[in-house]
């Protein structure tokens, strides 16, 4: 019962100290959408709106107001949960935000599992066989995910599948025009076409990820399986791994209960960081696939000013990014209990 206790307080604890992180991202993304180029009003009004009916508009949307004022009156509408109303769908941010980040969740994670299928067992062999073909796949492998951009990746990967080998369905969204959309859940395709039954559209749904997910992967693989290859080999050259080879434990045994499972902290903190970089990498990806997610959206709405869902789309990643913070701690305490919840 103490320990629950002190496992809660300690999540409460990590809870309160990611609100000065949000408030300054309130702060600082009302400020910078601000500074955007170009007049939303303008934009609302219409091409043929005259200066009156820009100035009305203007007045209506609050933009007339001196800065502070229109903060407090921004502040005041978070509190209530309201994320403004968004220029280009002419909806709540907040729908639009809850009907988007699924699809940009399930890429994400998608790309990042296949990366760790990846990237983690390359990691470890590379490790345990330094110098050979595997060593050097390793390395080729980590150097064309750095270097090659994910939507030349993407590109890429449409021309060879789709263009010229026909294997692959149409780049244009997460299913293609035969398929109707899944029963709406949880807004990830594949969990709702499963729970639903409905294979085909499950199938339509994973043929529709696979080229947008492969194209994440390849970028995100690259410091996982770095971080592992890096870890493994300060792990496999520690003194407790030299005493456990000592004492007549299987080489399995050695490798992945005493030397993987040490060397699996940095990983955790690695995956932490690429699953960021991923979230900031799709938004390319999904322009090239025309992936309806919240990158996408985000593009959108920085081209035509739209302060609403320009704001929204960076607290919810702010959220995110603190949410993902606290599950790497409890994930610490998991794989090492050594660390423990009191930890500071």
């Amino acid at each position: 019962m103490q320990a629950s206790n002190t496992r809660l307080r300690a999540v409460l604890l990590r809870c309160a100290q990611a609100i000065p992180v949000v408030i300054g991202v309130v702060v600082i993304s009302f400020l910078l959408t601000r500074a955007l180029p170009g007049d939303p009003a303008v934009y609302f009004a219409g091409v043929m709106a005259d200066e009156a009916s820009i100035e009305e508009t203007r007045v209506a949307m609050g933009l007339d107001k001196p800065l502070p004022q229109q903060f407090v009156a921004y502040v005041s509408d978070l509190l209530r949960g309201d994320l403004g109303m968004s220029l280009t769908s002419g909806r709540p941010v907040a729908t639009d935000l809850a009907n988007r980040l699924p699809a940009s969740l399930e890429l994400t994670l998608t790309a990042l599992l296949l990366a760790c299928a990846i990237a983690i067992p390359l990691g470890v062999l590379a490790a345990t066989r330094p110098g050979t073909w595997v060593d050097h796949l390793c390395r080729v492998v980590v150097t064309a995910g750095v270097s090659l951009p994910t939507f030349f990746t993407g590109i890429v990967f449409i021309f060879v599948f789709y263009y010229l080998l026909g294997i692959a369905p149409s780049p244009l969204g997460r299913l293609d025009f035969i398929y109707l959309d899944p029963d709406h859940i949880t807004g990830f395709y594949l969990i709702d076409a499963a729970l639903t039954g409905d294979w085909e559209t499950w199938r339509g749904a994973a043929k529709q990820l696979i080229l947008p997910a492969s194209t994440l992967a390849l970028f995100t693989l690259a410091p996982i399986a770095r971080m592992t290859r890096a870890s493994m080999l300060t792990a496999l050259s520690s003194d407790f791994i030299r005493t456990a080879r000592a004492a007549g434990l299987s080489g399995h045994k050695v490798l992945y209960t005493y030397a993987f499972r040490n060397a699996l902290l940095p990983v955790v903190t690695t995956l932490g960081m690429v699953f960021s970089f991923a979230l900031g990498a799709n938004v390319l990806v999904e322009k090239v696939f025309a992936w309806p997610g919240i990158g996408s959206y985000a593009v959108e709405a920085l081209v035509v000013s739209d302060y609403a869902a320009v704001q929204g789309f960076v607290l919810a990643m702010a959220l995110l990014f603190v949410l993902l913070n606290l599950i790497i701690d409890l994930l610490y305490t998991a794989i090492d209990p050594r660390i423990g919840f009191d930890s500071k």
